[in-house]
């Protein structure tokens, strides 16, 4: 039976993991990583470039590199969300024709969904690279606070990434299930996911295998990336008061300033304080300018106390929506990479009484639970069953455009409900159903979700007709309604498909251009491999003529020369052939 892996599609880097022989493990990317950086580069001559060799080149290339997408999937243009990237992230956002966002590099525009599969893409290659035959199905989380629109862009990610996404699951629920699994015993856990893009509290019950979620609650716009940014506003203040140069608006130097101050974050979660050091980061009339400053935990911690804090609010709302307090919970486990700060471990400690268990690796429980979940859908993990929950109410937009909710927040899922509504007009022979996502009273201030008609209902007073309206959600947190008359048994319905979003036409395009794109892939990695071989034959063939070269006669001298020469003109080639023969050659010649 095919394997299928499990995924943690995160904001600043990516983690993927596999069951086997009911053993969850992690698995290495090319370069020997257990995680990879979401992070997708367009070079000048048109190679897309995935993961650290990506993030590497940003400097140099920030214009024409795509990170921390995941905060603006399944976004529209004019959202405040987006309006806070365009002004803080280098490379250019642009409005879709639909209302969406998408990213535009030179002379192409890039949705969110397509930077995501990319993404997808080279951790569906290494991960067949690791197990030796070809990957079609995984598990892919998203945070738990992520609305249907977010949810259906991710599954559309997977799809074109040419991945069957069988279930998308909550990432707090996806490290219960990795925590769960070698405690068995009877508990409540709360757990706490602060990562680089995204903040999601989740109290679960777990008893005699089964994790039922009780509530969510969090942020889709609070991470490690606005920590970061606390940093590289202090230390463009900083300059421009030392030197009255203004660093705000230089992308090349605002990359710079990005990977420093994750460096020092990073420090900082270790050590006491972190030197930071930029040379030539500007220059003025006087000639170049360095950044040297040197930033304390404590000072860092001042600065994002406030980020801090924005967590217990949700904190204490989930455990209010739970029906528990803090004193209740047995167990508080941290995840993502952001609750290595001491600080956001004192006040999780502070918040719930406890203190809160480290004994798991924040970066890849995420994804050793997807694999978790991947294991129990195919049966190599036993007694284990998750129940889940809608993290927003569900409703329709009613007279008056009150917002009416017939699913609440925090139901489990799988689930359906119904509830009867009427016309508000005589002789209305039509009825628009509204269909949004959210907490207000109000629709406008509501998520939309979609719009569908019910049509010919049969003309009578209002408050007459009879309309049953249905929601139901799956397993994945994806929305289907349906609106039935009842006098006539006349009914419509959609799996909701937010305004917006990609069509199936733009999936199918992009489906096949993964395709094609992963096969000239294919063929560059090959080419790459010849060439590093060649060039490894190249170095250690001329350092072994050097030294014992003048123990050949002369014409065989000559033979190896020429053919040194000759290989060295090969490497650089992207012939196939050429570079197998180079290489073949080479070899004869090491023989002489």
């Amino acid at each position: 039976m095919p394997k299928v892996i499990g995924i943690d599609l995160g904001t600043t880097n990516s983690c993927v993991a596999v069951v086997d022989v009911a053993t969850p493990q992690v698995m290495a990317n090319r370069e020997g990583s257990r995680t990879t950086p979401s992070v997708v580069g367009f070079t000048e001559d048109g190679d897309r470039l995935v993961g650290q060799i990506a993030k590497r080149q940003a400097i140099t290339n920030p214009f024409n590199t795509v990170f921390a997408i995941k905060r603006l999937i399944g976004r529209k243009y004019d959202s405040s969300e987006v309006a806070r990237a365009k002004q803080i992230l280098p490379y250019q956002i642009v409005a879709a024709a639909n209302g969406d966002m998408k990213v535009k590099i030179r002379d192409r525009e890039y949705s969110p969904e397509e930077i995501s599969a990319f993404v997808l893409m080279e951790i569906k290659a290494f991960a067949e690279e690791f197990l030796g035959e070809p990957v079609t199905e995984a598990i892919i989380t998203v945070p738990a606070y992520f609305n249907d629109s977010q949810r259906q862009a991710t599954r559309d990610a997977g799809k074109i990434a040419g991945l069957e996404v069988l279930r998308i699951i909550n990432e707090p629920t996806a490290a219960a299930l990795a925590y769960g699994l070698d405690n068995k015993h009877n508990q409540l856990i709360a757990v706490y996911d602060l990562g680089g893009g995204t903040f999601d509290i989740s109290i679960l019950k777990l008893e005699d295998g089964l994790f039922e979620v009780l509530s969510t609650s969090g942020d889709t716009y609070l991470g490690g990336e606005d920590f970061d940014k606390r940093i590289i506003d202090w230390l463009i203040e900083g300059f421009q008061r030392d030197t009255g140069i203004s660093l705000a608006e230089d992308r090349m130097a605002l990359q710079r300033l990005k990977e420093a101050a994750e460096k020092a974050k990073h420090e900082l979660s270790v050590s006491d304080e972190s030197r930071i050091t930029l040379p030539f980061i500007s220059a003025d009339a006087s000639g170049p300018k360095h950044l040297n400053s040197v930033l304390t935990r404590r000072e860092f911690e001042k600065m994002v106390e406030d980020l801090i804090q924005k967590t217990i609010d949700p904190v204490n709302d989930a455990l209010k929506q739970a029906g528990v307090t803090a004193k209740d919970i047995d167990e508080v486990v941290l995840v993502g990479g952001q609750t290595r700060m001491p600080r956001v471990v004192a006040a999780v400690q502070q918040a719930f009484g406890k203190e809160p268990n480290r004994n798991i690796n924040p970066d890849e429980v995420v994804a050793v639970g997807a694999a978790v979940q991947a294991g129990i859908l195919r049966g190599d993990i036993k007694d284990m069953i998750l129940l889940d929950v809608t993290p927003l109410s569900l409703g329709v937009e009613t007279h008056g455009g009150v917002f009416t909710k017939v699913i609440e927040r925090n139901a489990t899922i799988p689930t359906k409900n119904s509830l009867i509504f009427t016309t508000v007009a005589d002789q209305q022979n039509k009825v628009t159903v509204h269909v949004l996502q959210g907490e207000r009273e109000f629709a406008r201030d509501n998520k939309s979700l979609g719009k569908f008609d019910l049509v010919g209902i049969p003309p009578a007073p209002r408050g007459v007709p009879q309309i049953e309206v249905t929601f139901s959600i799956d397993s994945n947190g994806i929305v289907s309604v349906t609106a039935r008359d009842q006098a006539t048994g006349q009914s419509t319905g959609v799996q909701i498909n937010p305004a917006g979003g990609l069509s199936q036409d733009e999936i199918d395009r992009l489906v096949n251009e993964a395709a094609e794109h992963s096969r000239i892939d294919a063929t560059r990695r090959e080419t790459r491999m010849l060439q590093n071989k060649l060039e490894g034959m190249i170095y250690t063939n001329d350092k072994v003529f050097r030294e014992f070269g003048k123990m050949l006669s002369e014409e065989d001298r000559n033979k190896v020369q020429q053919c040194i020469s000759k290989a060295k003109e090969s490497a650089a080639s992207e012939e196939k052939q050429r570079l197998n023969d180079a290489i073949f050659e080479l070899q004869t010649a090491s023989r002489i």
